[in-house]
């Protein structure tokens, strides 16, 4: 056995530590990236060109993550171009409204109760416009319902940065904004002198749109979300101890209960609502007694 104080050894350490150090030194000074996550021919991070160019990494090694199963996916392609041929490269209804609206489907982690006190809340919300719903979820007296306000908020966010819901207004203001003063020659022109010249804006637009439940909803923003659906879901139970009399330990099963909401936009609330008008107008009148031509009849009485 080797004496860990031997000058063997630590002569053996002194030089794996130098070159772990050596190697230390390859990597960029900023990213900490792994060797082959960044072109070797990238400027010095002092040089002007480094923040035009940017990080660039190497696909191979986020392949991992990107796409772990490339025979899959190739095989899934192959599925999905087979039956647009089939189809004559039809789109379905589902696949034209997959392309138009937006939709966003989050469910939340478990939440420590039953579904018996979830599934009202979540009844609570469906069908109300987001904010509405959080109103609704930060005012109530349920112990459950700020679990379930976390979640909507979570929502919110994931839908606005992934499916780019909610944009509208804010893309109209940022469109509004006044423009600065520009010079021309010797004059300067202000912003409210250039407005002047401009339309007027046009006014809020307000549309009365009936939802699913029959309910008349007052819609001011396209893009605004609302909550289309919500369920609960039964989870795993948990157990704790319930200590009782003469050395007795009963188990007490803890529920656990995850809710889902899908969120979507009042563009899609407004079609649902004329697609349902457009049937209703479509739809025959009903009569207790049609007119149908007198059958079975003799030319005289029996009698």
């Amino acid at each position: 056995m080797l004496d860990p104080l031997s000058p063997k050894l630590l002569k053996a350490r002194e030089l794996e530590k130098a070159k772990q150090e050596k190697e230390r030194s390859k990597l960029p000074q900023s990213g900490g990236l792994a060797p082959g996550s960044i072109v070797d021919t990238l400027p010095p991070a002092t040089s002007p060109q480094y923040e035009q160019i940017g990080i660039i990494r190497d696909p191979k090694t986020m392949a991992a993550a990107l796409d772990p199963t490339p025979r899959a996916r190739e095989r899934w392609q192959r599925r999905m171009v087979i039956r647009e041929i089939r189809g004559r490269w039809r789109m379905s209804k589902q696949v034209k409204l997959a392309r138009t609206e937006r939709s966003h489907l989050s469910k939340s982690e478990f939440i420590k109760t039953s579904v018996k006190k979830l599934y009202p809340l979540a009844n609570q919300i469906a069908g109300k416009p987001l904010s509405e719903a959080m109103v609704q979820m930060r005012f109530s007296k349920k112990k459950a319902a700020q679990d379930v306000l976390r979640h909507l908020e979570y929502a919110r966010d994931q839908a606005i940065v992934m499916r780019g819901m909610g944009l509208g207004k804010v893309q109209a203001q940022a469109q509004a904004q006044p423009q600065p003063q520009q010079v021309e020659g010797e004059k300067v022109v202000d912003g409210q002198e250039a407005e002047k010249g401009r339309e007027p804006e046009q006014e809020e637009e307000r549309l009365v749109v009936e939802d699913k439940k029959g309910k008349k909803r007052v819609v001011t923003d396209r893009t605004a979300m609302y909550v289309d659906e919500a369920w609960v879901g039964r989870g795993s139970y948990g157990f704790s101890p319930d200590f009782r009399a003469r050395g007795n330990v009963n188990e007490l099963r803890l529920p656990y209960t995850s809710i889902s909401v899908v969120l979507k936009e009042e563009a899609t609330r407004i079609r649902q609502a004329r697609d349902r008008e457009t049937k209703r107008q479509k739809k025959k009148v009903w009569v207790p007694l049609p007119d149908r031509p007198i059958t079975a009849q003799r030319q005289y009485p029996l009698w």
